[in-house]
């Protein structure tokens, strides 16, 4: 795990060539169609009467156990319902994201040439209806819609300083990755 987070070799990204969709959706932690190096955990809320409590993180557990102190940033961002941010990725930094407000549609894809999840896609639907964290390593990018009526409160905390030399854009709308924004009417 260590060698993901402190790893400083040259990822081979390429953007793969998908149908159109949404991947595979995600509804377990431990599912086995999670793109590899994908990690997540559901976080505890402890509600009462005036609200409701959850840690963001714990230096040394969890999923970013393995942050260094040094380096690690905390970051939150506020989406209003409809937002669509995405695709970025890193070639070095890990985040780990914690919704903590709203609800996001995120979507993930597989841009790791030697990973053996190349092009997979995984969508999630986190936030108030399903707390986890989750754990996006380098080289898999990231994204997400606010879904329903409320604005989605985003905290991310990352193995580094922000560094836009390390961040890479995709649009949303990318004809290779052809991700499926829209409401899936089942």
């Amino acid at each position: 795990m260590s060698s993901t987070l402190h790893k400083q070799s040259e990822l081979e990204l390429a953007t793969p060539e998908c149908e159109k969709g949404i991947g595979k959706v995600i509804v377990s932690p431990d599912s086995k169609d999670l793109i590899a190096g994908v990690r997540a955990q559901p976080i505890a809320i402890w509600p009462d009467d005036r609200g409701y409590f959850l840690e963001v993180i714990r230096t040394g557990q969890g999923l970013a156990q393995e942050f260094p102190k040094d380096s690690t940033q905390v970051s939150a961002a506020l989406s209003y319902p409809g937002t669509i941010k995405a695709f970025h990725f890193h070639r070095y930094q890990t985040d780990c994201w914690v919704p903590v407000g709203g609800m996001l549609q995120v979507a993930l894809v597989d841009l790791r040439s030697q990973s053996p999840t190349f092009g997979a896609r995984n969508t999630m639907y986190l936030g108030s209806l399903r707390p986890w964290q989750l754990l996006v390593p380098p080289g898999v990018a990231h994204g997400y819609k606010v879904i329903g009526t409320a604005p989605a409160l985003l905290v991310y905390v990352t193995n580094r300083f922000y560094d836009p030399q390390d961040e890479g854009r995709i649009p949303y709308n990318d004809p290779k990755i052809q991700y499926d924004w829209e409401t899936q009417h089942k």
